[in-house]
């Protein structure tokens, strides 16, 4: 069964804040389309994090992390995600100065973001890496052991969404402080370098 769940949730808690492609890829769509885009997004990258949890918990990760050329095309598949979502993040820096409207987007707007949120969490193999790691340690050798560790795998999913809607949260209120064109500009100038940085870092593995 799992032991020491407010260690667990303070632990997943930071791992959620520290920056990476999933929190770079939020801040794009909150600036770009709004919370409601934002939260699409957010609901995929916590989908991923089911399925990469899931997978550790069913021993699958382990079989990843043994096989090096599996393991080399996720991650090159991922960097070249990220380094795409960079590219036009800077391209819509160029083509538009001023922040969008959010009067509702398509569903196919929904759709998009959700997905580019799972693919973003799936093609990180470094969170299969956290789950394999991370999960064993607040598990007791009796008990469900699959069951319990699906329940932490849920339990880390729902924080990292938590984190994601308070950090979107404060993305949108304080857009009136962005929103001068310039400024508005240089934040989505700064977020796609920052997307081209780590496409670059995941696909070499750094």
């Amino acid at each position: 069964m799992p032991t020491q769940l407010p260690v667990f949730v303070v632990t997943t808690w930071l791992l959620a804040m520290l920056p990476g492609a999933g929190q770079a890829l939020v801040l794009r769509q909150t600036l770009q389309g709004g919370r409601r885009v934002a939260w699409a997004g957010i609901a995929g990258t916590c989908t991923g994090l089911l399925a990469w949890t899931s997978a550790a918990a069913a021993g699958l990760s382990a079989v990843l992390l043994s096989n090096p050329a599996a393991y080399a095309l996720i991650r090159v598949a991922g960097g070249m995600l990220l380094f795409g979502l960079g590219v036009s993040t800077l391209l819509s820096a160029r083509r538009t100065a001023t922040p969008a409207a959010h009067g509702g987007p398509a569903a196919s707007g929904y759709r998009r973001a959700y997905a580019a949120g799972l693919a973003t969490n799936l093609a990180n193999p470094k969170a299969g890496v956290f789950a394999i790691s991370l999960l064993p340690q607040f598990l007791t050798p009796h008990g469900p052991v699959l069951l319990s560790s699906l329940a932490l795998g849920a339990l880390w999913a729902a924080v990292t969404g938590c984190w994601y809607l308070l950090f979107t949260w404060t993305v949108d209120r304080g857009r009136a402080l962005v929103s001068s064109p310039a400024v508005h500009r240089g934040l989505r100038i700064a977020t796609g370098c920052a997307l081209l940085g780590l496409g670059v870092a995941v696909a070499a593995g750094l």
